[in-house]
């Protein structure tokens, strides 16, 4: 398998295969982050195909010396937040105070992806962002402060209080008991 380096060079020596490995190489990994960012499937193929090419074209300004995965995932974010400003938002929902799991068809079973789907709704964008790269994309602090353009000590006091949140809207829901640490 190509390195990342050896493979924009190829793309950028006008190899068509390798644009096609660039973007099967990336394309799963773009889409999810648009779709989590975006929370529309439509919108979020349309993105991706968006950020795809933009990346591609600006692949000779990419930096070999460092990773392509959060380059790329930056230029996602950007494209997914202009989006977000171009289109007219639903206010995001202040209020949970339906039942756990009240769009599970099997009301005895609350499925936790699904309520962590909602609670990652509330938070404010850059937060739920933030939580994504770290945990769905598996960036390093440093790179997520790469992506979002923040100091690495920001995205960490915004990952636990984020954590923080979420623990408490799940908490709330039912989804998570409350802990205790009475002996």
């Amino acid at each position: 398998m190509q390195t990342d380096a050896e493979l924009v060079t190829s793309c950028l020596d006008g190899d068509r295969d390798a644009l096609r490995k660039y973007v099967d190489r990336y394309q799963r990994m773009v889409f999810s982050l648009c779709y989590r960012m975006l929370g529309n499937y439509e919108d979020a193929e349309d993105v991706a195909q968006e950020s795809l090419v933009r990346a591609v074209r600006a692949l000779d300004r990419w930096d070999s010396e460092r990773p392509m995965k959060p380059w790329l995932l930056t230029i996602t974010a950007n494209r997914c937040r202009t989006a977000l400003m171009k289109r007219s938002r639903k206010p995001f929902p202040t209020d949970f105070s339906g039942e756990p799991g009240a769009l599970d068809q099997n009301p005895g079973r609350v499925d936790l992806a699904e309520e962590l789907d909602l609670a990652l709704e509330v938070l404010l964008p850059v937060h739920r962002e933030c939580f994504l790269l770290f945990h769905e994309h598996q960036l390093s602090c440093a790179e997520v402060g790469e992506v979002l353009g923040h100091p690495e000590g920001t995205i960490k006091t915004w990952l636990h209080r984020t954590r923080k949140k979420l623990a408490e809207i799940l908490r709330q829901r039912g989804v998570v008991p409350e802990l205790s640490y009475e002996l």
